[in-house]
C-alpha cells in the first residue's frame, strides 16, 4: 500500500510533468496537448514508483520497458524523461524542430529512454508483445508496459496482439488503454464504440481492471494487482480526460493537435500552481 508521502510525491511529480508538457508544446506553438495530458498520472506512477531503470544507462539490459503506442503523446513522455534525468531539460525547447532529438512522435534511435519508435497507431501493442516474449526467452524478470489510445483501439492489429499475448501467457506485459473518450475526429462512441471495453479484453484472455486514470493510488494498486498474475497479460483501462489540467484545452475535441502560444501556456501553468 502506498504511504501518504508517496502519493503526495507522485502527485507532485505528475504536476511537474503536466507543467513541462504544456510549456514544451507552447514553446513550439502547436502539438498534441490533449492526448499528452491524459496520460500524465500513469507516467508519474510508472517512473516514480513502478519501473526499474537507470537514467544514466538507458539501454540497461535488465530494465523495465515502456512502449508508448500512441506516440503522438511523446511530449508527456519527454517531459517525464527529462525530469528524471535521462537528458537535459533544455532539450524540451527543441521539440519537433530541425535537428531535434525529440521528434513529434517517439523515436528510439533519437531519444534516450525511448524503448520503441511509435506513432503508426495500432502497432505498439504488437511490438510490446514481441518485447515481452523476447525478455522471457532471455530469462529476464522485468516488465514491459504499453500505453494505447482509445481511438487507436479501432485498429484490428491491437486485437491480434491481444490474442497473441493471451496465447503465450505474457504475464509480464501490462498494458493501459488511455480511455479519454475523444479521438481526432470526434467522440469515440460516435466513431467506433468500444464498450464494453473491459469485457472485450477479458474475453480475449486478459486480466482486466478499470480505474480512474488520474488517481495515483488507484493506478498503483491496479499495477500491483496485475503483477500478481502469473499466466495472463493485463489490461488496465484508464478513464481519463483529454487535455486534463489545461483549462484552455480540457475536454475539447480540438485539443488533439492544437495551436497555442506561450502566453496561453504560462497562464495554464500558473493555474496549476
Amino acid at each position: 500500500m502506498l504511504s501518504a508521502l508517496q502519493i503526495k510525491e507522485t502527485e507532485a511529480f505528475a504536476k511537474e510533468i503536466r507543467k513541462k508538457t504544456i510549456y514544451t508544446i507552447g514553446h513550439l506553438g502547436v502539438g498534441h496537448i490533449g492526448g499528452s495530458l491524459s496520460i500524465v498520472e500513469v507516467l508519474s506512477v510508472l517512473y516514480n514508483l513502478e519501473m526499474n531503470y537507470d537514467e544514466k544507462n538507458p539501454t540497461w539490459e535488465d530494465r523495465d520497458m515502456l512502449v508508448l503506442s500512441k506516440g503522438h503523446s511523446g511530449p508527456a513522455l519527454y517531459s517525464t524523461l527529462a525530469l528524471k534525468g535521462f537528458f537535459p531539460i533544455t532539450w524540451l525547447d527543441t521539440l519537433n524542430q530541425g535537428g531535434t532529438k525529440l521528434p513529434s512522435h517517439c523515436d528510439r534511435k533519437r531519444t534516450p529512454g525511448i524503448d520503441m519508435s511509435t506513432g503508426s497507431l495500432g502497432q505498439g501493442l504488437s511490438a510490446a508483445c514481441g518485447m515481452a516474449l523476447g525478455r522471457r526467452i532471455d530469462k529476464k524478470n522485468c516488465y514491459v508496459y504499453a500505453i494505447i489510445g482509445d481511438g487507436e483501439s479501432d485498429e484490428g492489429q491491437n486485437w491480434e496482439a491481444g490474442m497473441f499475448a493471451a496465447q503465450y501467457k505474457l504475464a509480464h506485459l501490462i498494458a493501459f488503454t488511455d480511455f479519454n473518450k475523444l479521438q481526432l475526429d470526434g467522440p469515440v462512441d460516435e466513431i467506433m464504440n468500444l464498450e464494453p471495453l473491459q469485457d472485450k479484453w477479458k474475453s480475449f484472455g486478459w486480466f482486466t481492471q478499470r480505474v480512474d486514470g488520474h488517481d495515483i493510488a488507484a493506478i498503483y494498486t491496479a499495477i500491483e494487482k496485475a503483477k500478481q498474475q502469473k499466466e495472463k497479460p493485463s489490461m488496465i483501462i484508464l478513464d481519463t480526460v483529454k487535455g486534463k489540467g489545461a483549462s484552455f484545452a480540457e475536454g475539447l475535441v480540438s485539443n488533439h493537435n492544437m495551436t497555442f502560444d506561450m502566453a496561453t501556456a504560462e497562464k495554464a501553468i500558473a493555474e496549476l500552481d
